[in-house]
């Protein structure tokens, strides 16, 4: 059910978009208020839930790591698993960040056997090489399909684009050509959503809010995909809409075509879904105190910076409180 409420939702949005253009005319709707309304909350948002992050106070290293820590010169550590200081540690975060490098690693438990031959099930721990490629698959190709649509706003072209364009279309597949990242960005997101419906743990724990990106992106994909191969659209007239609105000077042109708005929707949804939802991992990650610290924790002393002095009753004090009858039981006091 959860998986029907967001396709239900995704659906809904294309409908209105498509409803809004082609029935209403609201191409200004459409193509010009809600784009600024979507970087506006866009912007925001992330400020927001940045500065919030950055401002809950990390008294203490609480760093996540499976390899030795530094201590002393004849035990051999684990730099990377367990960083001693700032430079291992931005180390760390780059791989984090750039090859997934705990999602590569992480294993997933399953119970084999026959109970019959073998006396009972064992539990079995595999890695889960296939969720780290179609996270990473996904992650690499939507940040080549946003370079490739730098064409759309700027003029003259940035110089990267065009090279960012032969080398995805590297295979000449039919014309216009067919990108390699199109084909595996479709594939890694439906491996992905496959997994949440396959998977009886996952579909378990999954929520509406798990589903409904993963629509939405797949929704992203296939109009710009309709757009490009099957319907199309006036490119040059949909290049006209998008550099008015870099240049704060918005015209709607007549006849994009409402497959067009409805692709700009959806991404202006994306856009303000993303600052609310599990997707700001992107910032998160950053601002993750299990990864940006170093673990020298035996090398300095980290005292809470805003202890205040607490008043305590001491054995001390407790033993004089209580001396006569002490004494009386027999029990010896440290104080003879």
């Amino acid at each position: 059910m959860n998986a029907l409420y967001a396709l239900f939702a995704v659906v809904a949005l294309v409908l209105l978009a498509f409803l809004g253009v082609s029935a209403a005319g609201l191409e200004v709707v459409f193509g010009v208020i809600v784009p600024y309304a979507a970087v506006s909350v866009f912007l925001i948002g992330i400020v927001y839930r940045m500065l919030k992050w950055a401002t809950v106070p990390v008294p203490f290293r609480i760093t996540t790591v499976c390899g030795q820590q530094k201590s002393l010169p004849w035990i051999k550590s684990s730099p990377l698993e367990s960083p001693p200081n700032g430079l291992y540690t931005a180390v760390r975060m780059a791989l984090e960040i750039l090859t997934f490098r705990s999602l590569f690693r992480n294993t997933s438990v399953s119970l084999v056997g026959d109970e019959k031959s073998t006396g009972g099930k064992r539990i079995v721990y595999s890695a889960n090489f296939f969720l780290w490629l179609g996270a990473i698959a996904f992650h690499y190709c939507f940040l080549v399909i946003l370079l490739r649509h730098f064409r759309f706003f700027t003029e003259p072209v940035v110089f990267f684009v065009p090279w960012i364009q032969v080398l995805d279309g590297f295979f000449q597949v039919g014309a216009p050509v067919v990108y390699l990242t199109t084909l595996i960005i479709l594939a890694a997101l439906g491996y992905l959503l496959f997994r949440r419906f396959a998977n009886p743990q996952v579909r378990y724990i999954s929520l509406a809010a798990d589903y409904f990106p993963l629509f939405l992106l797949l929704g992203v994909v296939i109009s710009g995909i309709l757009m490009r191969h099957f319907l199309k659209i006036d490119v040059v007239k949909a290049k006209e809409l998008t550099m008015g609105l870099i240049g704060f000077n918005p015209v709607v042109p007549d006849g994009i075509g409402a497959l067009f708005y409805v692709h700009l929707f959806l991404v202006s949804v994306l856009v303000i879904y993303f600052p609310f939802s599990k997707l700001m991992h992107l910032g998160g990650v950053f601002l993750s105190p299990t990864r940006n610290l170093s673990n020298d924790s035996r090398e300095r002393r980290h005292v809470n910076p805003w202890n205040y002095p607490v008043d305590v009753h001491t054995y001390e004090h407790w033993e004089e409180e209580f001396k006569d009858k002490l004494i009386a039981a027999d029990i010896p006091l440290d104080k003879g």
